[in-house]
């Protein structure tokens, strides 16, 4: 890699200890000059000497002035230091946290360290990916009601030392901010949308952005093979809910330090979203989990408890395990291309993944996708008796799961991953749920399967099509077939569950679904493999610069 030129070199001080800092247009480093002079092989690795440090340019949150007083006074011999500066930049600390770290530099010159906020605010400005402007909602009903304290104790004094202007809107009502995204803001003055609450509160500004830009662009949301217009304004999700967990399958975390730091680097990830349908009217999008069978009934039944708080669900759940019930239906899908992978493939969808990032790329061919859901083309379509149908387009990983229910979902590859859990006993059924909290392969029985789909349908048995056919065909069938078109509904009275689409219930149980690929983009990176990484050897900033005279 070619050495980037330093932009500015200077030795300055550091507490009590002289520093040679250094920054070109990547990276800020100081190594302390003291040390370095004991080496007789000089200063040859910053990764190894804990008197040495690198900061990314794009991960300084900012620097200022530091106002002179006389406990900032250093003395270094008999010179004095009385001048400084303070850079604040992202520090990572435990479990894909990040907190705001300050680092101050002294110098005896006035015009140098004004020389030095100068560059690096100059550099900073180049960070066009960096907002500047926001709208912010605020749920202070969400969680333990800890979302307006959570705000403005943790998150706001950030946003103003990174020079972010925030337009804060408390809701009052359900769906405050969904109605208000779709009505009234205005959304041109804004470089992103940022929800404070949990997994319903981002649903609200998910609904409310995705449906204006829809409007805005004449598109009509209620027809199955319409080709939605991605969003432009990115999403921030600071977590102050009871499970958040799409913030902790995105960022590794549920801290609101380390997802407004993401907001104020301008981290983007992009993400697909699921249009559910039900005779070619939008019910909801989702994101996370849609649910029929288990979920459904849990979620159903912990509807009738809100009282209890969090706790409802433990309740409800093993209430519903306890009743195991089991429901009939029809799945037909569209299975996803060979070039997407499978859901056990073990390729773990994390920053910079090039699952995603190829899918990117070939963005250009969802209107062929539109052509080949007209032949169908290898439908497979199942028919039995399931206890959970779940459609999970992310890994839905929470603290209680940290793989979530499908560990090799991809957030941004244009697909979804089909679990049927079909029936079995008592027993096999929570063997199954067991290995969402570990590592074990959860698929890895003979009573669940798993396909990674673009579209699916499901038909529950008393609104399938009569025929004869029908009625006498059980157990597996997988055959290309017609069209995913709407059927009669039959007077058969067998009882069905309810889908759970991220949190809520849908009204219905026949839906469609299709993956929007990439339909909108969130303040965050994915989780980071690593907790650092500086894509410049940062010895070549104080590797001896070519001699200019």
């Amino acid at each position: 890699m070619e050495k980037q030129p330093r932009l500015l070199c200077s030795r300055l001080l550091r507490g009590h200890t002289q520093v040679e800092v250094a920054l070109n247009n990547s990276v800020l480093g100081w190594k302390d000059t003291d040390r370095s002079r004991k080496r007789s092989s000089g200063f040859s690795s910053l990764s190894g000497t804990a008197h040495s440090h690198v900061v990314p340019v794009c991960e300084i949150v900012a620097v200022c002035k530091t106002e002179d007083d006389n406990t900032k006074k250093k003395k270094l011999g008999s010179q004095l230091y009385p001048h400084a500066f303070t850079v604040s930049y992202v520090s990572r600390t435990r479990q894909h946290q990040w907190c705001c770290s300050d680092v101050t530099f002294h110098s005896a010159d006035l015009t140098l360290c004004e020389q030095w906020i100068q560059v690096i605010n100059e550099q900073l400005s180049l960070l066009t990916n960096r907002p500047r402007s926001l709208l912010v909602y605020i749920n202070p009903f969400g969680g333990k009601q800890r979302g307006t304290r959570i705000y403005e104790q943790k998150v706001a004094p950030l946003f103003r030392r990174a020079c972010i202007s925030a337009d804060v809107i408390v809701t009052e009502r359900a769906n405050h901010a969904r109605d208000h995204l779709k009505t009234e803001a205005s959304l041109d003055k804004f470089d992103g949308v940022v929800c404070v609450g949990g997994d319903g509160m981002f649903s609200e500004i998910l609904h409310g952005l995705v449906t204006r830009t829809q409007t805005d662009h004449g598109v009509d949301q209620n027809q199955p093979e319409a080709e939605l217009v991605p969003c432009s304004l990115r999403i921030g999700i600071i977590p102050a809910g009871s499970t958040d967990c799409i913030c902790f399958a995105t960022v590794g975390t549920n801290d609101p330090v380390t997802s407004a730091l993401h907001i104020i680097v301008g981290d983007t990830q992009p993400m697909d979203v699921c249009s559910v349908l039900h005779d070619d009217v939008l019910l909801r999008y989702s994101v996370s989990l849609l649910g029929y069978g288990f979920y459904g009934d849990l979620l159903t039944d912990s509807e009738r408890k809100r009282w209890l708080g969090p706790a409802r669900y433990d309740l409800s759940g093993v209430k519903t395990f306890l009743s195991h019930k089991c429901y009939e239906g029809t799945v037909s899908f569209l299975p996803a291309g060979d070039d997407v992978g499978n859901p056990r493939d073990e390729l773990l969808c994390r920053s910079g993944c090039h699952v995603c990032q190829r899918k990117a790329s070939s963005n250009g061919k969802r209107r062929e996708l539109s052509a080949e859901k007209e032949t169908v083309c290898g439908l497979g379509v199942i028919r039995g008796k399931f206890i959970a149908i779940n459609a999970a387009s992310m890994s839905c990983a929470c603290p209680r799961s940290p793989q979530g229910l499908s560990p090799y979902a991809h957030l941004a590859d244009g697909t979804t991953d089909l679990i049927l859990v079909r029936k079995c006993s008592r027993w096999d059924f929570l063997r199954h749920l067991l290995r969402h909290t570990n590592q074990d392969d959860q698929f890895d029985h003979s009573f669940v399967e798993v396909y990674r789909v673009r579209m699916f349908r499901f038909l529950p048995r008393d609104q399938e099509p009569v025929s004869l056919e029908d009625q006498s065909e059980t157990g597996l069938e997988k055959t290309a077939s017609g069209p995913m078109c709407s059927v009669q509904t039959t007077s058969c009275s067998k009882a069905h569950s309810s889908w759970c689409c991220d949190g809520e219930i849908l009204p219905h149980a026949a839906i469609q679904v299709s993956v929007q690929c990439q339909l909108i983009r969130l303040f965050a990176r994915g989780i980071e493999e690593q907790q650092q990484c500086v894509s410049e050897d940062p010895c070549t900033l104080w590797a001896p610069e070519p001699n200019t005279h």
